[in-house]
């Protein structure tokens, strides 16, 4: 449920919860077992080896959790990203500030390699959340890749799926899609999408199992660098109507000082630490349990 209301926030990416929750690499793997060779074990060994191989019970419960939060909590969460800004955005602030500490701390061994695999990430990141959007377009193999690179995005702690949407150019061809049933590009973002998670989780497995400090240094980058697109005090530079839905499409970063209106600096405070000490709380509990 916490991977949705994520997904729902501009910016904040579903991975990162999926790693705050300690079940990232189970996921990874679940996606990889994902293939052709599932058929052949429905077939002849029935549907109960197949459910435990393709991790059943996992995914089932991670897809319905997030399914019930999307539908439940996105409009809420869109009221507060509308009306209270300052206040959401400082709650997730300080929730992916603790994620940085908590999965940095996975790492079993610093060296100059993760620590300049940690800079990059970063950079990548950060660079990332400064693009300019590309203009819109509705070529269908563009909009495969920007599907397949969308998924991928969403699974990687740090980096939003939709924001990558933004920047390539697709979002309002697929809202658009979604909106008037076009069955040819909904299908098509789908396949490649599919075709994105499937091929990224294998390149994700294969790099926790044979660089899996160096991997993990390059996500909490990902995560550190992730910070300047949630940063709560912001000037809003340029916005576009995509439908019924606003996209802010050029903003920047500024000092709660500097802010035109009520900065809510404690009340944002408040809720940054509550979100740091909630990630800390939930890594407790999970390790009592």
């Amino acid at each position: 449920m916490a991977m949705g209301a994520a997904d729902v926030v501009p910016g904040v990416s579903g991975g990162t919860i999926a790693f705050i929750s300690g079940i990232y690499e189970e996921l990874i793997t679940s996606i990889n077992n994902v293939n052709l060779s599932l058929l052949k074990t429905l077939r002849t060994e029935g549907f109960k080896a197949f459910w435990t191989k393709v991790n059943g019970n996992f995914l089932l419960s991670l897809l319905v959790g997030i399914a019930i939060s999307i539908l439940s909590l996105a409009k809420f969460i869109s009221w507060l990203l509308e009306n209270q800004p300052i206040p959401l955005w400082s709650f997730f602030f300080g929730l992916v500030l603790a994620s940085i500490f908590l999965v940095g701390k996975e790492i079993n061994k610093w060296n100059l390699g993760t620590i300049l695999t940690l800079i990059l990430g970063a950079a990548i990141a950060y660079y990332i959340t400064t693009l300019p959007p590309s203009k819109n377009t509705d070529s269908l193999v563009y909009l495969f890749f920007s599907g397949a690179l969308a998924i991928c995005a969403m699974i990687l702690p740090g980096i939003s799926g939709a924001f990558i949407l933004v920047l390539l150019g697709s979002y309002k061809t697929i809202l658009d899609a979604v909106h008037e049933r076009d069955l040819k590009i909904v299908i098509t973002v789908g396949l490649g999408a599919i075709f994105g998670l499937l091929s990224f989780a294998k390149l994700l497995k294969w790099m926790f199992t044979h660089y899996k400090n160096s991997t993990l240094s390059l996500l909490t980058g990902f995560i550190a660098g992730s910070l300047n697109k949630i940063w709560p005090w912001k000037e809003i530079l340029e916005t576009k109507l995509y439908g019924e839905k606003l996209v802010v499409l050029k903003e920047q970063n500024i000092s709660p000082y500097a802010f035109e209106g009520d900065p809510q600096i404690m009340f944002a405070i408040l809720l940054a630490i509550t979100g740091f000490s909630l990630i800390f709380i939930l890594e407790k509990l999970a390790t009592k349990k």
